[in-house]
């Protein structure tokens, strides 16, 4: 099969030929990766990088996504060729791609391998942090050539993340837990994205200081760092119901203060620019709970 999709890389790749105007970016590996001119064709290999491809001002170019590319909208209408862990080659090559954006940890190792082994030009992204986002945009726009929109994106991401730390800075702190997922329970330490989002709005992390990423929990877990408030994600925009299950605990502080609360994961959980919006929801979310606690204490002090 590779002989096969080779040659028909081969014959997708001569229309580039003749252009001279390279664009080069380094990716998440470190690798410097130079295309002849700007990409007009683009595989998209993880929902993420199609809503970075598209926040790039890209989007008219992307001709291949896989599954769970829902945002923006149009993205749904592009040919999908697979998974982010199981990607159709044959598919992907037939639709001539000049550029593949693929995802450090997500993508199938041997799959990306025999796209690099086929010549194919792979740019690995995976933004970790605030900053990531804004840099993978710029570099994904110099890729397409499509700068000035790339830029004004980045630049609008880091004004309006600068803008909520210095809102939200020195704010009481609001012992958060936020809830990646149900079965099997899931947080997030202040390594990953959305705990640095979490500490952005003031919030005190109760799993912040454990050593995985994403580690792994039980009710017994969640009740010993009695959070003051919850924030349930997930993988679709209807996952509140995780939050009637901590309701069996009335003496959990995020329960008694009715502090139960619910962020659209597509605005929280992929690290694009939407992340701001997420961000926004989030601050607001930890806000209510110290408005919560501040009157509690005062009619307390008047009674």
């Amino acid at each position: 099969m590779r002989g096969a999709l080779g040659l028909a890389f081969l014959l997708m790749t001569l229309h580039v030929q003749g252009h001279d105007h390279s664009r080069c970016a380094v990716d998440d590996w470190g690798r410097d990766v130079c295309l002849p001119a700007s990409a007009q064709r683009i595989a998209t290999l993880s929902p993420g990088a199609t809503e970075l491809t598209y926040a790039a001002g890209a989007g008219e170019h992307v001709v291949a996504v896989v599954s769970y590319s829902d945002y923006p909208p149009e993205a749904k209408n592009v040919a999908s060729v697979g998974s982010h862990t199981r990607i159709d080659l044959e598919a992907l090559v037939g639709l001539a791609p000049d550029l593949v954006i693929g995802w450090v940890t997500g993508n199938p190792a041997e799959q990306m391998e025999t796209l690099e082994a086929l010549g194919m030009p792979v740019f690995y992204i995976e933004p970790r942090t605030f900053e990531d986002v804004a840099y993978t945009v710029e570099r994904l726009a110099r890729l397409a050539g499509t700068e000035p929109a790339g830029q004004q994106v980045a630049n609008d991401f880091r004004k309006g993340m600068a803008e909520l730390a210095s809102r939200y800075s020195g704010r009481a702190p609001v012992r958060t837990f936020y809830q990646v997922w149900d079965q099997p329970l899931m947080s997030v330490n202040d390594e990953h994205l959305i705990g640095q989002v979490v500490q952005l709005c003031s919030g005190e992390n109760v799993f912040g200081d454990q050593q995985r990423l994403v580690p792994r929990l039980d009710d017994e877990a969640v009740l010993a760092a009695n959070p003051e408030a919850i924030i349930a994600g997930g993988m679709g925009e209807e996952s509140r119901h995780w939050l009637t299950h901590w309701e069996q605990y009335p003496h959990l502080a995020a329960v008694s203060d009715d502090s139960l609360y619910f962020v659209p994961p597509s605005l929280i959980q992929r690290p694009t620019p939407r992340l701001l919006e997420g961000a926004q929801l989030l601050c607001e979310k930890l806000e209510q709970t110290r408005q919560k606690r501040a009157r509690a204490f005062s009619m307390n002090r008047s009674s």
